[in-house]
């Protein structure tokens, strides 16, 4: 009985061992992973600059407000 366990094991293991992925899917798999990555960080810049685009137009809207304001009062 212990004899068969330990064969039952021993098989399980090189069942595993064989179904592994092979290193066509794992060079795959590599560049899969390296794509997701440049394109999150595309995505982190757009984002970035979106935001800085954003401050950048508030702040001109806010440099030019009192000067207009001045110039109407006058």
């Amino acid at each position: 009985m212990k004899t068969l366990a330990q064969i039952l094991v021993v098989a399980g293991m090189a069942t595993l061992v064989a179904c592994g992925p092979s290193a066509e899917q794992k060079a795959e798999q590599a560049r899969l992973d390296s794509i997701r990555v440049a394109d999150s960080i595309a995505a982190v810049e757009a984002e970035a600059m979106r935001v800085q685009d954003s401050i950048n137009a508030a702040m001109a809207a806010d440099t030019t407000a009192p000067a207009t304001e001045a110039t109407t009062t006058k």
